[in-house]
């Protein structure tokens, strides 16, 4: 089974819009490196753009052994050098896409319930996404399952690992992975942090704790 890191830091098309982007990028996985997965995600922003984007991360993301992920995008992940492609529920079928690209590329999903996790296992995909846990700009509008969410899904799955997403601080983290969560992925919470590389080093201390307590 493949490792799959322990913090997911996810843009969305507001944050790849911002003036100094690639920079924040660079300082994510400068403190991170193999714990760190970067996940372009930009359902609004152009193709050509986003895989401008990525030739330039990719370099970066490879001096520091970092992970590249591509949400959506199996195009781009494809045809740039990513090492992963994200889908969602309503994206090309996990099936369809392993038997694209064998395993030249993690395949990650986006799930919320059981028949959604059992599902993604079958297909045969490396990890899933589960959510929404807490409230959260980026899901408003859905109720949030809490951690109790993780706890129903781990006997529905064998090996699967599940990343918490959603709402989720630092403070939180140790929850989440007591739940049996393998790892959490953020957005605001590095993006819009005062300070990115605290924040990720405080995520990556909460994740290494609780990784510490429940192997």
């Amino acid at each position: 089974m493949k490792k799959i890191p322990c913090l997911h830091v996810v843009t969305d098309d507001g944050i790849l819009e911002r003036q100094g982007i690639l920079g924040v990028m660079k300082t994510v996985y400068e403190t991170g490196g193999p714990d760190v997965a970067l996940h372009i995600r930009g359902p609004s922003t152009h193709g050509r753009k986003i895989h401008e984007l990525v030739r330039k991360i990719r370099p970066i993301a490879d001096s520091t052994d970092g992970h590249l992920f591509l949400n959506d995008r199996l195009d781009i992940a494809w045809t740039a050098g990513a090492d992963g492609v994200h889908l969602g529920q309503r994206s090309l079928p996990i099936r369809a896409v392993r038997r694209l690209v064998g395993h030249d590329l993690t395949i990650g999903a986006s799930v919320h319930n059981e028949r959604e996790s059992a599902a993604a296992e079958k297909e045969g995909a490396d990890y899933a996404f589960l959510g929404t846990l807490f409230m959260s700009p980026s899901h408003h509008g859905i109720e949030p399952g809490g951690v109790s969410l993780i706890s129903k899904m781990c006997p529905v799955i064998r090996d699967m690992p599940l990343v918490g997403i959603g709402g989720i601080t630092p403070e939180r983290v140790g929850g989440v992975l007591a739940a049996g969560a393998k790892g959490v992925a953020v957005i605001r919470g590095v993006w819009d942090a005062g300070n990115p590389r605290d924040a990720v080093r405080a995520y990556l201390s909460e994740l290494k704790l609780g990784e510490g307590e429940h192997t």
